[in-house]
């Protein structure tokens, strides 16, 4: 479980009367990504994705993903730790990839994602100039360091749901692999998905 003290970020919703969460995928577009959105489409479950500008080609099913109600925000150029950066070269991470993401999908980017959670006051001060939302988690998965262990993804995910929570995952073989499981248990606990 993860918070943070600060204003500026969101880790968490604010819930109607139902019980709900909302799924988000870093550090794509990548190859699993079709496969994601199969589940997705699958078990109507809307999720964000913070996409790393490096890896959007024309070629990436970003249009299928749009027009299946799923939202993108970024997740900067080429995911540098933007605490070690100064203002400037954070602004340029944040203004290039949006401006990217915005011209191959002609949607507005208004979310984003701090590579590896790092940030500071800087951080917040270009984003906040963007008019994007800065965006962290309540819950993670640990997908990244649990490959060929879905059960793992599953349990970190399931164990320590709370309504509003934001559920960090990635686009890699291991969520895929984890990820119906993981929804049909949520749903079974009795929550909705939902996006920012």
């Amino acid at each position: 479980m993860y918070d943070s003290k600060d204003s500026h970020v969101l880790t968490s919703i604010n819930s109607s009367d139902e019980k709900t969460v909302v799924l988000t995928f870093d550090d794509g577009p990548g190859k699993v990504l079709p496969q994601i959105l199969d589940i997705l489409k699958e078990e109507e479950v809307p999720a964000m994705f913070f996409w790393q500008t490096r890896l959007l080609y024309q070629e990436r099913p970003w249009a299928r993903l749009v027009e299946e109600g799923h939202k993108i925000g970024t997740h900067t150029i080429n995911h540098p730790d933007l605490s070690t950066l100064d203002f400037n070269k954070q602004y340029k991470q944040l203004a290039e990839s949006v401006k990217k993401i915005e011209g191959i999908t002609g949607q507005k980017v208004t979310y984003f994602r701090p590579p590896f959670g790092q940030y500071n006051a800087d951080t917040i001060k270009a984003a906040n100039q963007l008019g994007l939302t800065s965006v962290m988690w309540r819950i993670a998965g640990i997908d990244w360091e649990l490959k060929g262990n879905s059960e793992q993804i599953i349990s970190n995910v399931t164990e320590n749901l709370e309504d509003g929570a934001i559920i960090l995952l990635h686009e890699l073989k291991q969520t895929v692999e984890a990820l119906p499981e993981m929804i049909r248990i949520i749903k079974e606990k009795g929550y909705q998905f939902t996006i920012l």
